[in-house]
């Protein structure tokens, strides 16, 4: 008989678990809702469209259990009607993937209200959302921020979108100290250049399919396999940053 202790650890079990995905109806955080559907967590995710609402519930029904809401997490009512919706339908709350983001330009080409805009739905969504699902967590949960590698690049063109990744970036560490006796682990993934929706319309379907195939841009499912990494660590270790990146050059 093979004795394999020492070739494992502990990797805590998704079934039954309950999370939230925000900006779970497109892109990375579609992917993500649907992989922990797969792995038997209940979902619950939001995003602005109907038809995309819809598409996503449909696929995760192929694989698990979920269901959603539209709002527009930049106006404080629409994040306490998910919020409420949510705990409606799972009870409580022990995953928050927030992840839910818009494209954002450059200061200097955007008016007041889009710059305001902008950063209510790609920094202030972010920090609130978080602070509303730890009030209903309890030990043994987890947040897990989707951010960008934006925040390393910095690169000119869209500057708003850079201090919003740039401010979680900052804010993650040490929000993740704050939750750490509670046992509330808290972490966050930078993806590099990501085939979604968001990509339009610079990048068009076939032209990220061409750009998937030759290794220079990564799916969004590849960002569902980071995050599905770090929710199933030891409730001793904290992955609290991963970086996921193309491994050839790309054109972004």
């Amino acid at each position: 008989m093979i004795d394999e202790q020492d070739a494992h650890t502990e990797r805590p079990n998704l079934d039954g678990r309950k999370a939230i995905v925000t900006g779970g109806t497109t892109g990375i955080g579609r992917a993500i809702a649907v992989l922990l559907a797969s792995y038997g967590v209940r979902v619950f995710v939001c995003g602005r469209t109907p038809e995309h609402l819809d598409d996503a519930l449909k696929r995760i029904d192929e694989v698990g259990e979920g269901d959603g809401i539209n709002v527009d997490l930049s106006l404080a009512e629409d994040v306490d009607r998910f919020f409420e919706a949510a705990r409606a339908y799972l009870g409580e709350i022990d995953i928050a993937i927030i992840n839910a983001a818009i494209p954002a330009s450059a200061l200097a080409d955007s008016g007041e209200s889009e710059a305001r805009y902008q950063l209510d739905t790609d920094l202030t969504a972010y920090l609130i959302c978080a602070q509303e699902a730890a009030r209903c967590m309890s030990a043994g949960s987890d947040i897990i921020f989707i951010g960008s590698m934006s925040a390393v690049s910095k690169g000119p063109g869209s500057s708003i979108y850079v201090a919003a990744k740039s401010g979680i970036q900052g804010f993650v560490p040490s929000f993740r100290k704050e939750l750490a006796e509670q046992d509330i682990k808290v972490g966050l993934i930078e993806p590099g250049f990501t085939g979604a929706d968001f990509q339009y319309p610079e990048f068009p379907p076939e032209k990220q399919r061409e750009l998937i195939n030759a290794h220079k841009m990564l799916r969004a499912e590849d960002i569902a396999v980071a995050t599905h990494f770090m929710l199933t660590q030891p409730r001793r270790t904290a992955v609290s940053l991963m970086r996921v990146e193309t491994r050839l050059e790309h054109p972004e």
